[in-house]
């Protein structure tokens, strides 16, 4: 390897912590948001430290090792930049052609789910598929490229699914079957960010409000019953409502979570100093690693927090914004929908740790413990880089014809 291929390579695996990468291929610079990528790796180290911070005793515990989550989300982390990189080097036209085959395989990864001997339970979940001695948690896979199809539809479609109900309706019906397939695990929040995802991507498409309206009213009937049909899911969903009334059994995880907040009360007891951690916190650095951020770090460190995804978010939005004014609609409609998912993904945690929505057992993204979330977070960061570096192109070609003529 010569001297300029290993600049590359070092280029790339650093991925975008300058504004423009050092990378020269072809003459010109690869240039990204270096703000967006900026947030998103400051989020991805912040949340290394609290997921060491909230795994320590117990990886200690079941493992002897206080760095074991720690050491393997590190591990995920490396991966998921490692293909992110891959991904960026993938033209955006691509991902829009293959859309309607990522629907189909996401359905036949969630079927898989439930094939004996590669499904793998947790906690009466069944989400994962055992591969290669890890366990890769496919609605996550699912989410995104249920987002690829769907901007790909949109843009196919436009003008059916403005003016007529079954351009409409028709994607929806498709993605009802994933929401389906996703009950089935059971994965309720996850069918509910695909969902609220999906209807918003819709509603950006130019979808009429009374049909919007209509399908969101249907959608939220649907929900309910079955919320009322199981006794254990209408706890978990009134629950939150009154933790105190039970806070040794339904009530438990919330009120555990609260405590760890009012410990924090402005600055926090400190980094690694959390005391919910040490057994009183179910799935601490997992769905509450928040939890555990709000006691340590105090009101300032979840403040922070909500201000560096809000950022995160609306730079995605941003940059969806300008593709669209560009005409790229299938681009603008892929940063949309990664837009919603993640703040979805964010808020729904966020909330579910504050006490104000009902547990739905939906990780943190790029924060909570495990690889797929990861993975698939990192990937989704750099779709949205590489649309906003076409877009970057398409201005620099613009201007050097406009500078020519």
């Amino acid at each position: 390897m010569g001297q300029g291929d290993l600049s590359m390579s070092i280029s790339l695996l650093n991925f975008g912590i300058t504004d423009k990468l050092a990378v020269r291929r072809a003459g010109y610079a690869i240039s990204v948001d270096r703000k967006l990528l900026g947030v998103a790796l400051v989020i991805l180290l912040f949340g290394l430290v609290m997921l060491g911070s909230a795994s320590i005793s117990i990886a200690e515990q079941q493992t002897g090792k206080p760095f074991y989550y720690l050491w393997r989300q590190f591990g995920y982390a490396s991966v998921g930049l490692f293909l992110a990189t891959l991904v960026f080097a993938v033209p955006i036209a691509i991902w829009e052609r293959i859309g309607p085959v990522l629907i189909v395989v996401s359905m036949f990864l969630l079927l898989l789910v439930f094939v004996p001997g590669l499904g793998h339970n947790v906690n009466g979940s069944t989400r994962w598929i055992a591969f290669a001695g890890l366990n890769v948690q496919v609605s996550e896979f699912v989410k995104l490229f249920c987002i690829i199809y769907l901007a790909g539809y949109l843009v196919r479609h436009t003008q059916l699914v403005r003016t007529e109900l079954k351009g409409f309706i028709r994607p929806l019906l498709l993605l009802q079957v994933v929401v389906f397939l996703l009950l089935l695990e059971p994965d309720y929040g996850g069918a509910a960010v695909l969902l609220a995802t999906a209807m918003g991507m819709m509603w950006l498409g130019g979808a009429r409000f009374l049909q919007f309206a209509m399908l969101g009213l249907l959608v939220a009937v649907v929900l309910a019953l079955l919320a009322v049909s199981s006794p254990y899911r209408m706890e978990r969903l009134t629950a939150f409502l009154n933790p105190w009334a039970d806070p040794f059994n339904s009530g438990f995880q919330l009120t555990q979570a609260l405590i760890a907040f009012g410990r924090g009360e402005w600055l926090g007891v400190g980094l690694g100093s959390s005391v919910q951690k040490m057994f009183y916190l179910p799935e601490a650095h997992t769905d509450f690693v928040f939890s555990v951020l709000g006691e340590e770090l105090g009101l300032v460190g979840v403040i922070v927090t909500i201000l560096l995804y809000t950022f995160l978010i609306l730079r995605i939005l941003r940059i969806g914004r300008h593709a669209e004014q560009r005409e790229r609609l299938f681009h603008a409609y892929l940063s949309y929908g990664i837009a919603l998912w993640l703040g979805l993904q964010a808020y729904i945690n966020i909330g579910v740790n504050m006490g104000v929505l009902p547990t739905k057992g939906l990780t943190l993204p790029l924060m909570s413990y495990g690889g797929s979330s990861l993975v698939v977070m990192c990937l989704a960061i750099s779709l949205v880089l590489r649309v906003d570096y076409e877009i970057r192109e398409d201005d620099r070609l613009l201007h050097s014809k406009r500078s020519l003529g």
